[in-house]
């Protein structure tokens, strides 16, 4: 099966953020879809293995911030490739709480949702969510998975869902080109990567050009 027909799917890209006892957290997620409209419901699916899971199963609880065209792609690196574990994601961006959940300045509407359920996979917990609060925030489009990947020239972090492994979505022949060893951001800019400053950082995850490498 060609597991790029999956890319065909309408996807955004969203920060879902919730509580680690006292302190925000969250993730970067493509799947989050409006269930009902009254109540209205928001389902969003969230990898075993990010820490972001097992804190909205304690908090009961999550916000889902909505990622506009115009939004740094140093938040999508932040959130999607760094573990809550050990990070304090939200402490060089910028956000307000709303319903005690924290909300993203830099994007183009939110959700505040407390959790009514979920359904487990063999990879995923999909939790609905009845949504409290939520408000639109500028008029910038929002982002798609579509964009993210074709503009931004982001990849996918490995626990999300329409992950694809590199091997498997290789095209058939490339030229040589310099690839971001953390987030897989391929450097396509008009100046050759050898001739870029030194302190030339990864758009995506902001780390340092010295993460590059040559394939």
């Amino acid at each position: 099966m060609n597991r790029n027909v999956f890319r065909n799917l309408s996807y955004g890209v969203y920060v879902i953020s919730t509580l680690d006892g006292e302190r925000h957290t969250g993730c970067v997620a493509n799947s989050a879809m409006q269930i009902t409209s009254s109540p209205a419901s928001i389902a969003v699916s969230i990898n075993h293995d990010n820490y972001t899971n097992s804190c909205i199963e304690k908090s009961g609880k999550f916000a889902v911030s909505i990622l506009s065209e115009s939004t740094d792609p140093g938040i999508i690196g932040t959130f999607g490739f760094q573990s809550g574990k050990n990070t304090d994601k939200f402490a060089d961006v910028k956000y307000h709480v709303s319903g005690g959940i924290a909300v993203l300045d830099d994007c183009c509407g939110y959700l505040v949702c407390k959790v009514i359920g979920k359904l487990e996979t063999a990879t995923h917990t999909i939790f609905l969510g009845e949504a409290l609060d939520g408000d639109t925030v500028g008029r910038t489009p929002a982002m798609t998975y579509a964009y993210y990947h074709n503009v931004v020239k982001g990849k996918s972090p490995k626990n999300a869902p329409t992950y694809i492994p590199e091997e498997e979505n290789a095209p058939a022949a490339s030229s040589e080109k310099w690839v971001c060893g953390i987030c897989r951001y391929e450097y396509d800019g008009d100046v050759p990567f050898e001739e870029l400053p030194d302190s030339y950082v990864c758009p995506v995850c902001k780390q340092p050009k010295t993460k590059f490498i040559k394939q």
